[in-house]
């Protein structure tokens, strides 16, 4: 911590800027540290509290509106490309388009407080051809209480903050060493914990191509579409013959699924 205030101290504004850019654009640099610097900056008069809330807000939309411009362009595939190379892929679209679908344009007030979720709403607020100033505007609110919430800690807390800087540098190299450990650690617990999950699974799952050989060489299969709403507002496109239901129907109408043949479940 005590390396991160000297550095935004040097550098003032501008490194605020480009890291918190940088974040929203989904970058692996958090921009937590920085904002909690720049809060106790301000709070020991080195810098000025509002202007580095304002910054702060301005280089989160600019990231988050290059974001919904994107998916507004592009779609599905966006939100699909982010979940991709994220930690839980098979669970990345349903999650994100879950908290979607409960709570709305609200959801992006809490956005960037959920991991993942943060750099997932934008591009799926533009899929959906949400309106650029009903985005801006919950994007804003969301941005101004992120940035405001861990620069307001910074602030508060500058005194303490420097006292915690003081011991990091303390233990050095140590410190570094214990939080990649940790990260490694986690990252390796994810990665085998989705690949048993896959291994349980793999007998079970079909391709595309070989769901479309099955149905062109006229084989009876049933394919039940679980897509959310919010996939099709963004690709109206299905399977033909598909059943429509929502995974929350599935349990209660599971009756009207025939047992006679091959049954194919098919989601984001």
């Amino acid at each position: 911590m005590n390396e991160v205030l000297a550095f935004t101290m040097r550098h003032g504004y501008a490194v605020l800027f480009v890291w918190v850019f940088a974040e929203q654009l989904g970058l692996p640099v958090p921009a937590i540290p920085i904002l909690l610097a720049a809060g106790a900056l301000s709070g020991s008069g080195k810098l000025n509290f509002a202007a580095t809330l304002g910054i702060a807000v301005l280089a989160s939309l600019l990231g988050d509106g290059i974001w919904y411009e994107i998916g507004r362009r592009r779609g599905g595939q966006v939100l699909n490309f982010l979940c991709r190379i994220s930690l839980e892929p098979d669970s990345c679209v349903r999650r994100t388009e879950d908290i979607f679908v409960k709570h709305g344009v609200k959801s992006l007030v809490v956005a960037k407080f959920l991991p993942g979720f943060g750099t997932a709403a934008p591009p799926l607020a533009g899929a959906l051809r949400m309106k650029a100033a009903r985005f801006l505007l919950f994007d804003g609110l969301g941005a101004l209480l992120w940035a405001g919430t861990f620069a307001g800690l910074g602030y508060v807390f500058s005194n303490q903050l420097e006292t915690v800087a003081a011991h990091a540098v303390k233990l050095g190299s140590w410190l570094l060493a214990i939080l990649f450990g940790g990260l490694a650690a986690y990252i390796g617990w994810k990665f085998f914990h989705r690949q048993m999950f896959l291994r349980k699974l793999r007998i079970a799952r079909i391709s595309p191509v070989e769901l479309k050989g099955m149905m062109d060489a006229g084989q009876e299969v049933v394919v039940v579409d679980l897509r959310q709403s919010l996939d099709f507002e963004a690709d109206p496109s299905t399977i033909p013959g598909a059943v429509l239901m929502s995974p929350e129907d599935l349990e209660d109408h599971h009756e009207l699924i025939p047992r006679d043949r091959d049954v194919i479940l098919y989601c984001t």
